[in-house]
């Protein structure tokens, strides 16, 4: 799965990437930021202790296909964040929405999440297609995990509302988190 990253790191512009960095305890960090935006201030949340091989796209970068879809059941909507990793428990996609505060429904975060999981599907395909990689990102290679993360700009206790069999493995059951400062990466995919 390691060259699924290559490909990435080729496929996707520079832009588009978050820096994934190492913290004063040596464990890998990537900041998720929203920048200020009119009236609203900006905010961040910090993700602990990646894998050595993660990457995290912006998905949000990416233009919304408005001019060819009609977004009648909110097909032109990305969450902000997709996280790509590998570690020697699996292989993870996780689709990460961030809200600065309560933010809009359920509904709109899950059709947001559900936006980015087609960004990915539409990667997968352009490299099978283009690099000739059958198994380019499979879902049979993959866990998928989708987080919503509230209340970031917020100062308050941190809590969560896991789904029921405790598996985010859909936009419907996402893992919703509220007032986090930092998250650890094991929490963000279920393995803690």
């Amino acid at each position: 799965m390691e060259e699924d990253l290559q490909i990435l790191q080729e496929l996707i512009k520079e832009d588009a990437w978050v820096t994934v960095n190492e913290n004063q305890y040596g464990k890998r960090v990537a900041v998720l930021e929203e920048p200020a935006e009119g009236n609203q201030r900006g905010y961040s949340v910090t993700i602990n202790a990646l894998p050595e091989s993660a990457l995290v796209i912006k998905a949000d970068y990416f233009p919304a296909p408005n001019g060819l879809f009609q977004n009648s059941k909110g097909e032109c909507k990305r969450a902000d964040y997709v996280l790509i990793a590998h570690t020697e428990r699996g292989n993870w996609i996780v689709y990460i929405e961030l809200k600065g505060g309560k933010g809009p429904t359920e509904k709109t975060v899950a059709s947001q999440l559900r936006g980015s999981e087609c960004l990915i599907a539409y990667c997968r395909e352009v490299g099978r297609q283009f690099w000739n990689q059958v198994v380019f990102l499979s879902k049979s290679h993959y866990s998928q995990r989708f987080v919503s993360i509230r209340n970031i700009a917020i100062s308050k206790r941190p809590s969560s509302v896991v789904p029921a069999d405790g598996v985010h493995d859909t936009p419907e059951k996402m893992l919703k988190l509220s007032s986090p400062n930092y998250l650890q990466f094991k929490r963000l995919v279920g393995a803690a």
